[in-house]
């Protein structure tokens, strides 16, 4: 089956009454969880974006921590699932305030850990991958926020 556009989409949920959008919303929300989770932030945490931040940040807190050590295998695999994650949690906010902060942070935590980064090429170029990211998007943000996050890069 072909999804419908979203003008289609858009047309037709313009013809349906309250009850059945919150209907197909609460449905949607069951079908999957990252609809769910999408859901969750437009309707409780999309007004408080900073707040938002801070639970992704205490979130990554907590997946750093919980990181199997014994390899770099291990370290790799854990920091990419991190990533994702985090990608994913960005893609709810679409903000680019909230994209370049997470993404700080992560690669904050991560040339914090421990054991070094340093060992590993393939977590050398993740590191450097996201630096790069985190560089193209402040170039499109307001030019004090510019200069702000230029002064952590440059710690980085």
């Amino acid at each position: 089956m072909k999804g419908a556009s979203l003008a289609d989409l858009k047309k037709e949920l313009s013809h349906r009454s309250y009850v059945d959008i919150t209907e197909l919303c609460l449905r949607l929300a069951r079908s999957k969880k990252e609809n769910k989770e999408l859901l969750t932030y437009l309707l409780f945490e999309s007004d408080n974006e900073v707040g938002y931040i801070e639970s992704v940040k205490s979130y990554m807190d907590a997946q750093f921590e919980l990181i199997n050590t014994a390899s770099y295998f291990y370290i790799r695999k854990s920091a990419r699932k991190i990533l994702t994650n985090t990608k994913k949690y960005i893609r709810y906010s679409q903000n680019k305030e909230t994209e370049v902060a997470l993404l700080l942070y992560f690669c904050q935590k991560l040339k914090d850990f421990s054991p070094s980064i340093t060992y590993s090429t393939q977590l050398q170029n993740m590191y450097h991958r996201q630096l790069l990211l985190v560089k193209k998007i402040v170039a499109t943000l307001h030019e004090d926020l510019q200069y702000d996050y230029r002064l952590i890069l440059e710690d980085l």
